[in-house]
């Protein structure tokens, strides 16, 4: 269901509502994230993303327990897009990051 048009696009983010501001806005809510960061990388039809997520619910978790809780968080918004891809950090792993 990717869009072929800039008005397909935009028809499919308005149906779906599934916009980078949403998925921020409900993974800081939901996880109480510190640090969202979400890119389009479908050129704005609202079917690739990839994401940076920084959350102290991460802790103690496995790369695979951080991206099944993500998952879960957006379970009704992955079901209407096409890729999604989120890169998970604990506050203390993004810290060490930034700095590297």
């Amino acid at each position: 269901m990717s869009a072929r048009t800039d008005v397909e696009a935009q028809e499919t983010q308005a149906t779906t509502g599934v916009t980078p501001n949403t998925l921020g806005a409900t993974l800081k809510e939901k996880l109480e994230a510190s640090h969202v960061d979400i890119q389009d990388l479908s050129g704005g039809c609202g079917q690739m993303f990839e994401a940076v997520i920084v959350s102290p619910q991460f802790t103690k978790k496995t790369t695979l327990a951080r991206h099944r809780l993500v998952n879960g968080t957006l379970k009704e918004e992955i079901a209407a897009i096409h890729a999604w891809t989120p890169k998970c950090y604990t506050p203390e792993e993004w810290e060490k990051k930034k700095a590297s």
